[in-house]
């Protein structure tokens, strides 16, 4: 089919879609949403709830292997046990699934907040007022969400536009597509409207455009032939649901998991054997072994990880922060550089323009006039300097100067050429091309100058030095300074790039961006947490220093733009360390810098909301824009900030550590205390008569702590460790758990003394006390050591958990305290213990969480936090 579009006259196209070039009415839209569906591609389909149930049991080994061996226990008369595992498998697939479902509704609801647009042509409806529906234009250009559209929609497009579904071009104007998503090539593809008959494949037809490509450069109207799933990327897409890239917190989590899967490996074949061997039931030991094998798994994980992240997600919108990926949120907290452009973070994004002179630096009007028939006449994306100049003129000043020039044609502005040009015609005939854009650009397809006397000159070498020491002066003064060349153009069907030469200087516009009050405050508190500010910025080096001065922002060494290109990759990475500012840079070029700072091992963050950020935005590991963005760069970014502001960024990324720190406490807990309980299995095991607890008694303990762990989400996060950013570091976790496991092995050991000696629980008849007075304080102990283990500081004294964490640790502990006294001691195997060893477990669990801390502050004060 789409080949048939390529070859197809425009008008033939509009006829088969059955549209008129005047686009269509709201009925039309509503039947044919209807028959084509959303323009959404790649979208999963919605389980139900029954499936998404049966997809989370049997997707997790886990799950499968508890069930298996609650039936096993059933049957052989153990309902106790079953029950057990069967709340084991009951919080790992209904929590997790009532969770993640409460926390993806609330995460599409943010991303509500931020939605891409397309300009289409639309038929308002016609009410029954004849009169009035007669008056009303025909057509409209209104903003419509990406997903409302259907083929036959009539679509705009100017640079910065995602390419909203495959398109058939209607008209294009010097019209420049990023297309390597698609195709993966870097330089964009210049598009026709004509008809193609050398296409062999639709990517290479001049006259499509494909959703998942964008606008460079250039306007054009378009036809929407596919939507959604049918279009040449939701072909693609449609192949790749539900998988997803892996980030770096994503491989910190998988590595994690694997770490503890190989810890269990080792350690449970050897508790089998051992307990095999020295009580010769062979059955019984397998038992005990996958019930040890279940406690040391961390099947609460994921979703810790999740009410984790979702909270972060939360907290960050209450601050004006949308998150598209949850993830994202811990890759935002681990960034150690952030890379950012200069308008909108160090400056107020509001340019106002302060002068217009001639090219001796004096006022001059005539300079004001044509610079606001390039601004108002050009199609395509109007950006802040534009603006500025639009608001110098009245609504009478404006009527004078569009009755007196009427638009002919546009050369679109690009990131080579930095400068666009508009051809108007003035009341007798004549044709000017009026070229405004970067200084050097500018200048140097100027072949004179008009003279102060308004008399033209060449560009002698001497006056060229003198044109641009004006242009010098007004930069360091602040200004960001553009210049403005015209000359009168012979008629012609249509202009090109070619014609943008032999033009006539004119003079200057100077734009003020005033610096933020806030921006100052904003990089010393980046900078005190250990985030580094660079200035990636496409302005020239004398203003954006400039700017950098007035807001305190030190800069020892920049790089410009051609620097940056004759540079090798590792001169770069060895320039980025000693370099604030990079200058006059294009899109390629920002995407060089942050591949230099990844290689010098930086986690990188970038800030940016133009047309030109978009491959930036990807390459980084937060791409961060603003709602205001074009959409390609609010496509591209992870992060949306509904206010551009650096101090919003600094909140961000301190939220983003605190989000981290949370997780890490569940995996030190949990590693540490099964590393330690796995040395007071093996020894126990090796010289008690009978197992030192019982496989649903191990069942009940890991139950009790993993709900003790839920509201870990809710503590808060020392202000040491928010200090600097945080990446996974399995070595650390590796350390932590070597040292502070163990420390618990001490103290079970030093109970079965008690209990052997003091209780004289030291025969298969006494078995059941044995195993509860280790029941109790393992659960005890572990519980509780959380207070110890989540903070840096003195438990209790200098740092306390929060309420939620107090009450659910407290509300565990006094459970398994009561636990052996109740009515369901007798199902779980518990036997009441006496009073003298509330007296012992009180010392022992002093003694433990003083050694704890004891040890913790050595590991602290050599290895730094964790």
């Amino acid at each position: 089919m789409l080949l048939e579009m390529v070859q197809a006259e425009g008008s033939d196209v509009l006829q088969r879609l059955g549209v008129s070039g005047d686009g269509l009415n709201e009925a039309e839209v509503e039947s044919r949403l209807e028959e084509y569906g959303p323009n959404v591609v790649a979208q999963e389909k919605k389980k139900s709830f029954l499936s998404e149930i049966a997809h989370r049991f049997f997707t997790n080994p886990i799950n499968i292997l508890l069930t298996v061996l609650a039936v096993i226990s059933y049957l052989g008369d153990d309902a106790v046990g079953a029950s057990i595992m069967l709340a084991m498998v009951f919080m790992a697939v209904f929590l997790s699934y009532f969770q993640e479902a409460r926390t993806g509704r609330a995460v599409e609801k943010l991303r509500s907040m931020v939605s891409n647009t397309a300009t289409a042509r639309r038929v308002p409806a016609i009410d029954e007022d004849a009169e009035k529906a007669a008056s009303l234009p025909l057509a409209q250009k209104i903003e419509v969400p990406i997903d409302q559209l259907v083929p036959g929609d009539v679509v705009h497009l100017s640079a910065g536009d995602m390419i909203p579904a495959d398109l058939r071009l209607l008209t294009a104007k010097d019209l420049f597509i990023n297309q390597s998503a698609l195709t993966g090539e870097s330089m964009p593809v210049e598009k026709f409207a004509g008809v193609d008959h050398e296409a062999k494949a639709p990517l290479e037809a001049r006259n499509l455009g494909f959703m998942g490509s964008n606008v460079i450069s250039g306007s054009a109207t378009a036809v929407v032939i596919a939507t959604g799933t049918k279009t040449y990327f939701g072909a693609l897409a449609g192949s790749l649901i539900g998988q997803r890239v892996q980030t770096s917190f994503d491989k910190g989590v998988h590595r994690f998991a694997w770490l503890m899967i190989r810890f269990m490996a080792v350690m449970v074949p050897l508790v089998f054997l051992i307990n095999g061997v020295t009580k010769g039931d062979w059955l019984q030991a397998f038992m005990f072994a996958v019930s040890v094998a279940v406690g040391l798994t961390p099947e609460m994980l994921p979703m810790i990880v999740t009410i984790n992240l979702a909270k972060g997600a939360m907290a960050m919108a209450k601050k004006d922060v949308i998150v598209k990926r949850l993830s994202a949120i811990q890759n935002f907290g681990a960034i150690d550089v952030l890379c950012t452009d200069k308008t909108g973070t160090l400056t107020q994004d509001k340019v106002i323009l302060q002068r217009h002179v001639d090219i001796a630096g004096n006022e001059d009007q005539n300079v004001l006039e044509f610079a606001y028939l390039n601004s108002h006449y050009q199609t395509g994306l109007k950006n802040l300097l534009d603006l500025a100049v639009l608001e110098q003129f009245d609504g009478e000043m404006r009527a004078r100067m569009e009755a007196s020039y009427t638009l002919v044609d546009e050369v679109p502005f690009d990131f080579s050429r930095r400068r666009m040009s508009v051809i108007v015609k003035d009341q007798h005939g004549k044709h000017f091309l009026i070229a405004k854009g970067a200084v050097a650009e500018t200048l140097g397809i100027c072949v004179s100058l008009r003279d102060e006397d308004t008399s033209e000159a060449l560009m002698t070498p001497e006056k060229f030095d003198e044109v641009r020491s004006v242009a010098r002066d007004m930069n360091e003064d602040g200004f960001r300074v553009i210049a403005l060349g015209m000359r009168e153009i012979d008629a012609k069907p249509a202009y090109s790039l070619a014609d943008e030469t032999d033009l006539t200087l004119m003079g200057f516009l100077a734009f003020l961006d005033p610096p933020k009050d806030s921006a100052a405050e904003a990089i010393r508190a980046l900078n005190e947490n250990g985030v580094a500010v660079k200035i990636l910025t496409g302005d020239n080096a004398t203003v954006t220093g400039n700017v950098c001065r007035q807001v305190g922002f030190e800069v020892t060494n920049y790089l410009v733009g051609p620097q940056v290109e004759a540079m090798s990759d590792d001169e770069l990475t060895l320039a980025t360390r000693t370099t604030q500012v990079f200058a006059r840079l294009n899109p390629q070029q920002k995407v060089r810098v942050i591949e230099a700072l990844h290689r010098d091992g930086h986690v990188v963050g970038f800030m940016g909301d133009g047309i030109n950020d978009g491959p930036a935005l990807r390459a980084a590991d937060v791409g961060i824009s603003v709602d205001t963005a074009v959409d390609i760069a609010k496509e591209s970014a992870d992060i949306i900030l509904l206010e551009k502001s650096l101090m919003v960024l600094e909140e961000g990324v301190l939220e983003g550590r605190k989000v981290f720190g949370n997780i890490l406490k569940y995996i030190k807990m949990t590693a540490s205390s099964n590393f330690g309980n796995m040395f007071s299995v093996i020894g126990a095991s090796a010289f008690l008569p009978f197992l030192p607890i019982a496989p649903v008694q191990i069942l009940l303990n890991n139950l009790l702590y993993d709900f003790s762990q839920t509201s870990v989400a809710t503590d808060d996060v020392d202000k040491e460790y928010l200090a600097k950013p945080r990446k996974w570091d399995l070595p650390a976790i590796t350390r932590f758990m070597l040292f502070i496991g163990p420390i618990s092995s001490i103290f079970d050991y030093v109970l079965f003394a008690v209990m052997w000696f003091v209780f004289k629980a030291n025969s298969p008849e006494h078995a059941s006390l044995f195993q509860t007075g280790w029941f109790v304080e393992s659960l005890l102990s572990q519980t509780l050591i959380v207070h110890v283990i989540r903070t840096g500081k003195i438990p209790f004294l200098e740092s306390r958990a929060s309420l939620a964490l107090t009450i659910t640790t407290l509300t565990i502990c006094l459970i398994g305290a009561v636990l052996p006294y109740s009515p369901l001691a007798v199902k779980f195997g518990f036997t009441p213990l006496p009073a003298l060893y509330w007296l012992f477990l009180g010392l022992i669990l002093v003694a433990y969480m003083a050694l704890t801390q004891f040890v913790k502050v050595r590991l602290v004060r050599r290895f730094g936090m964790l």
